[in-house]
Parts: structure tokens; C-alpha cells; sequence
């Protein structure tokens, strides 16, 4: 029996809630195709502040980086506006400590969900995308970084620098997606005004020689945030910098109609096979891409499929166990195609399932 071991950061708000899915997920996983699968739990954000004044400990990223897998809920709450130091550092903290340069955020408008967007249902049907954000480099992380005041008033500083070798890294995990896919890649920059953005245009073409096989455009993020909503179907993988990467993520999850409904996966490494067809095993860190929404938490409505569809991809990238994966994905499918909606894929006075009641079915269909 082999034995994984997985560090869950539950964080704060609905985290916890949506975390718990994910670990009956395993639990009923590990039963059926005899894994264990090891938890150990630790506290961070919010949560963590108010325990040890800080939002990320040292010994929290000790737990993570000597685990397979890290499982995170979500941090963060107007409780915590006027600290010093944001919950939010502590997802910062991890991607930094644990090199997860690449972030896989696939949007995908499952059959018979159509309606729950707000989009016209030709437009979004057949929707089914992935975005690739590089996570660690860009405005979040480059120095200078800080506040100042002076004579002239109030000024702040953020530095948007890439070097060669992060492009190279996240273009060529996009390509590799691309390639198991429907071998189209969409790079994403601001080349018309950005000297970063020209140096990633430049980098992109060059590795595109490597990839014949794979369609490559470019776009610019303005114009790519408009074709989003008025052809979505048209993209297949997209692969972009870190703030682009954000936003751009964020607005592709009103197609799916809830943001509750995208999974994510920051990865440390290039997924696919190895030299003996394989699957890689790579360091990750699994999260649905939604916030800490706390003002639903405690009341049984949290949605808990981007989370549970985020442990599908720890299964498969950390785990290599792509026959398992396969098999949450396609329980949660059903799920939805039985017509079972979460409080915030319905109308605000229509009846719900509640976030234990989804997860039940969702097990009953594994």
C-alpha cells in the first residue's frame, strides 16, 4: 500500500469547510485502490494571526516542504484589514519557499451548467480552456517594492521584471499542456507597451521552434480579456505573466458561472511523462481558485467542487495517479449532469445542496 503524505492548510472562512470535501475524497480514494493517504494539519492566514501573530511560520513551510502535497483552503477577511501583515502573504510565501512557478487554472463549462452562466448559452457551451500563470516572478515579487512620502505627496513603487530563465520555465509548461491538449497555445504580454512584455514575445517564438506540432498566437491582455467573452471556445491553453495571469483567471470564471467551480495547481515543475512513459511525479500545491468568503462560512453553502477538483489534480501531478483522477473528475461531472447545484449556482430563493450534501454525491459516484 503506497503512502502519501499530504500537509492541508485549511486557512480561514470557508477554507476549512471546502478542505474536508477534499480529504473525504481521499479518504474514499484511498479505499478503493488502496492508498493512504497521510494528513497533517497547521494553520495559516488569518487563522494563523491570530494564533502566533503571524500568517506563515517557519515550521508551517518545514510541514509543506517535507510532505508530497500540499492542500490549501483559503486565507484572508475584512477581520484582518488593518494588520500590519495580510493573511494573504501566506499563499505568497509558500509559492516563494516552495518554487511553484506554474499555476494551471482550467476553466471548463460542463454539459447541462450552461444556464448558471451569465452568458448567452451558445457562447459558453463547449467552453473548456486552461490557464497557465507564472507564479512567482512579475509586480508580486520583484524588488523595488514600497510606500514613501515626500514634499510632492504620497508614492508607491512595484517592479515588473522577468529574467530569461522564469519565461522559459512557464512557456514551456505551456507548451508541453498545449501538446496533450488540442495543440493551440495563446501567449498572452502587453508587447505594444511593455519592455517585459517584448522580452516574453521574443522568448515565446524562440521555444515555439521546439514545438512544431503546437499552434501559437499572441494577444494583447486588453484585447485577450475582451475575446475571452466573445469567443471563449477559441482558446485551448494560455500561458501569460503573474498580474495578467490574476485577472485573466479570475474573469474566465464567470463562464463556469461561479468561481467556486475552478480548481488550481501551482506546480515546482514540468508535468508529463518520463523517459519511461511514466507520469512525473512534480511538488505541488492544490487550491480552488475562490477566495475565504467569509460571509458564508459556518452556513453549509460553501461550493466544495474547485477544491475537490484540485485534489483530481494532486492525484495526478504529485501523485501519478491518473486512473484515480480521472475518476473524481468524472464523479463530479455526473454529479452536476443529476442536476445537484450549490447555493451559488442557483437563484437566491431556489433550494441547494448543501456543501456535505454535494460532497455525499459525489462520493456515492466515484
Amino acid at each position: 500500500m503506497a503512502t502519501f503524505n499530504i500537509t492541508v492548510l485549511p486557512g480561514d472562512g470557508i477554507g476549512p469547510e471546502v478542505t474536508d470535501s477534499s480529504q473525504q475524497i481521499l479518504d474514499a480514494v484511498g479505499a478503493r485502490w488502496k492508498h493512504n493517504f497521510h494528513f497533517e494539519t497547521d494553520v495559516v492566514g488569518g487563522s494563523s494571526i491570530d494564533i502566533h501573530g503571524t500568517p506563515l511560520r517557519d515550521e508551517t513551510v518545514k510541514l509543506a516542504k517535507k510532505s508530497d502535497a500540499v492542500l490549501f483552503g483559503a486565507v484572508g477577511g475584512p477581520k484582518w484589514d488593518n494588520e500590519s501583515v495580510r493573511p494573504e502573504a501566506a499563499i505568497l510565501g509558500l509559492r516563494k519557499a516552495l518554487g511553484l512557478y506554474a499555476n494551471i487554472r482550467p476553466v471548463k463549462v460542463f454539459p447541462g451548467m450552461e444556464d448558471s452562466s451569465p452568458l448567452k448559452n451558445d457562447r459558453v457551451r463547449g467552453a473548456d480552456m486552461v490557464i497557465l500563470r507564472e507564479l512567482t516572478g512579475g509586480l508580486y515579487y520583484a524588488k523595488p517594492k514600497r510606500r514613501w512620502q515626500n514634499k510632492s505627496g504620497r508614492k508607491g513603487v512595484d517592479t515588473l521584471l522577468y529574467a530569461e530563465k522564469e519565461i522559459e520555465r512557464i512557456v514551456r509548461v505551456g507548451f508541453e499542456l498545449a501538446r496533450s491538449r488540442r495543440k493551440k497555445l495563446t501567449s498572452v504580454d502587453k508587447a505594444n507597451v511593455l519592455q517585459s512584455s517584448r522580452l516574453w514575445r521574443e522568448i515565446v517564438i524562440e521555444i515555439s521552434k521546439d514545438y512544431p506540432d503546437v499552434e501559437l498566437e499572441h494577444q494583447l491582455v486588453d484585447s485577450c480579456a475582451m475575446l475571452l467573452i466573445t469567443r471563449p471556445t477559441s482558446f485551448d491553453v494560455m500561458v501569460m505573466e503573474n498580474m495578467f495571469g490574476d485577472i485573466i483567471s479570475d474573469e474566465a470564471a464567470v463562464l463556469s458561472a461561479s468561481l467556486g467551480m475552478l480548481p488550481s495547481a501551482s506546480l515546482a515543475g514540468l508535468p508529463g511523462v518520463d523517459s519511461n512513459g511514466k507520469p512525473k511525479k512534480v511538488r505541488g500545491l492544490y487550491e480552488p481558485s475562490h477566495g475565504s468568503a467569509p460571509d458564508i462560512a459556518g452556513q453549509s453553502k460553501a461550493n466544495p467542487i474547485g477544491s475537490i477538483l484540485s485534489t483530481a489534480f494532486m492525484l495526478q501531478y504529485s501523485f501519478g495517479l491518473l486512473e484515480e483522477a480521472s475518476a473524481v473528475n468524472s464523479a463530479v461531472e455526473k454529479t452536476l449532469a443529476q442536476g445537484f447545484r450549490t447555493a451559488d449556482l442557483v437563484g437566491s430563493d431556489a433550494e441547494f445542496s448543501t456543501t456535505q450534501h454535494i460532497t455525499d454525491k459525489i462520493l456515492e459516484n466515484l
